[in-house]
């Protein structure tokens, strides 16, 4: 059964649809880039999968025993969220929030759950460190660590090495490949195409015209073409 069914969905704000006729599913452990143009709708898309806003019309359907409440996220950070004044620990271990129910407090599950993701985004050792003293690099492996903290197995990632330097970007995509080669489901919209089809292995491509299928189908159909000449002709510009 597929962990994640989008069926005729229409996107948009206060009933003003930008996008309709997204269709999608993805099974465990896949790893799905969502490309396209700006303004196309890919992070409305994310937002709608997680329930921060509503479809205006199709469906959302999580299978393979996944519930809503149990998908992590990595949104695109704003100065004000950047300067957030916690420590590293607090912003881990608030990601164990859904977990803690009507308890006033976490409990070692979930502090031994928040050390755990720590270790696998190596931010063990800022623990103590105020969050806004860190470098947008390890704000992301923290905010990582929290997302896992969310979930075992979905993960969603908006633009997740957007401002990062090239050292860095490589770095957090080996991360994400390595969490995504332990069973972790990927879903994460890129600008990107180049990192795109090189680790996914499916892509949704949003815009006038829509595409979803595997990595080599998208290679070699009319808009993954153009898409990646456009990106080597920037590339060499």
């Amino acid at each position: 059964m597929a962990q994640l069914t989008v069926k005729d969905l229409a996107l948009g704000y206060e009933g003003h649809v930008i996008r309709q006729n997204v269709n999608f599913s993805i099974d465990q452990g896949d790893y799905l880039c969502i490309v396209g143009e700006n303004g196309s709708g890919k992070s409305t898309l994310m937002k709608t999968i997680l329930g921060l806003q509503k479809p205006l019309g199709g469906s959302i359907t999580f299978g393979d025993g996944l519930r809503n409440n149990e998908v992590g996220y990595l949104p695109q950070q704003t100065q004000v969220q950047r300067d957030f004044p916690a420590t590293v620990w607090e912003i881990v271990l608030s990601g164990c929030q859904a977990r803690v129910g009507n308890r006033p407090f976490y409990g070692p599950a979930e502090k031994e759950l928040a050390r755990k993701n720590m270790e696998r985004m190596r931010v063990t050792q800022f623990a103590k460190r105020c969050y806004r003293e860190l470098s947008g690099g390890q704000q992301q492996r923290v905010l990582l660590a929290r997302a896992l903290c969310a979930t075992q197995k979905l993960l969603l990632l908006d633009e997740p090495v957007a401002g990062l330097d090239p050292k860095v970007t490589a770095e957090m995509y080996s991360l994400i490949e390595q969490l995504n080669h332990e069973g972790v489901t990927i879903i994460m919209i890129s600008h990107d195409i180049g990192a795109a089809v090189h680790y996914a292995n499916k892509i949704l491509h949003v815009g006038a015209t829509m595409f979803f299928g595997p990595t080599e189908e998208y290679r070699h159909s009319a808009i993954g073409s153009r898409f990646l000449a456009e990106e080597g002709d920037e590339g060499h510009a």
